[in-house]
């Protein structure tokens, strides 16, 4: 090596530069690529460069991330940044019931299905975006693989309110090898008698957010950032239009909205790919 960068006058960054960028010198102008990119942008215009590299990589083309990055800066196709809400949703009025240990710690990772899911309640409005024009939304999110398992959409956040969807996803446990917790934040909500006796009732732990830590709950937070910028509620001027696209919206999310972190799949599609060695994921 030393020989041929010494006959050749060239310096070894020259040489080292050169031998990683020969994908993107060899099929940067491809116009097929190139039109397959805007495709997936089209359709997907939330992706970044790392999803829509996840997405080629699903169709079998397998590309440099870095290579992206540059062709959808170059070609203005990237992500439109996320308005930042104006309003948010407190549910917590004070010790007013029971409050239970924070059992996660901010540990979200888990390999192991329906052992960690989480909760809470945003609000979403439609119309001129006043206190008398929003919708209350309740998930449950399974940590494996961040599904949305069930949700509920109200106009008044009571306590049967976040029970209900809760109830139909602890109905429908499978026999595990081990316990479920329930994390949420300390709304008032969850702090009910009614609540703690159904988490009691399937033998659920339950887990509680510091307070005023709303990182202890990011997982959810980060939901309900994604939706309310891939929604712009700004477009809703009637609340039944609001809940179809809110209904639209959790299952796109669910089956085709892929994530980066579980290898370029959707959450459904990550459950049912380990499904095979994993029949208590199906």
């Amino acid at each position: 090596m030393n020989r041929v960068l010494k006959v050749t006058g060239l310096a070894r960054s020259t040489y080292y530069y050169g031998c990683q960028h020969l994908d993107d010198i060899d099929q940067q102008d491809d116009p097929d690529l190139l039109t397959l990119i805007h495709q997936i942008h089209t359709q997907e215009p939330k992706y970044g460069a790392e999803r829509i590299t996840d997405e080629l990589h699903n169709r079998g083309h397998i590309i440099n991330h870095k290579r992206i990055l540059r062709i959808t800066r170059e070609n203005g196709w990237q992500v439109l940044n996320y308005h930042k809400s104006t309003h948010q949703y407190h549910s917590y009025v004070g010790e007013v019931g029971s409050i239970a240990p924070n059992r996660l710690h901010q540990h979200f990772i888990t390999d192991r299905p329906l052992q960690k899911l989480v909760t809470d309640v945003t609000d979403i409005r439609w119309g001129t975006q006043t206190l008398k024009e929003r919708l209350f939304l309740s998930p449950v999110m399974d940590l494996y693989n961040d599904e949305i398992l069930d949700f509920n959409i109200s106009s008044h956040p009571t306590v049967d309110f976040v029970l209900d969807p809760v109830k139909r996803v602890l109905d429908n446990l499978p026999n595990l090898p081990y316990r479920t917790t329930m994390h949420s934040d300390r709304g008032v909500q969850y702090q009910h008698s009614k609540w703690r006796k159904e988490l009691r009732r399937h033998r659920v732990f339950q887990s509680m957010s510091r307070l005023a830590t709303c990182l202890d709950n990011a997982q959810m937070e980060s939901f309900f950032s994604v939706l309310k910028a891939e929604l712009d509620t700004k477009n809703y001027k009637t609340k039944e239009a609001l809940i179809k696209a809110i209904k639209a919206w959790v299952n796109h999310y669910n089956t085709v909205r892929i994530k980066h972190h579980l290898g370029g799949k959707s959450p459904v599609d990550f459950r049912k790919s380990a499904a095979t060695n994993r029949p208590e994921l199906v």
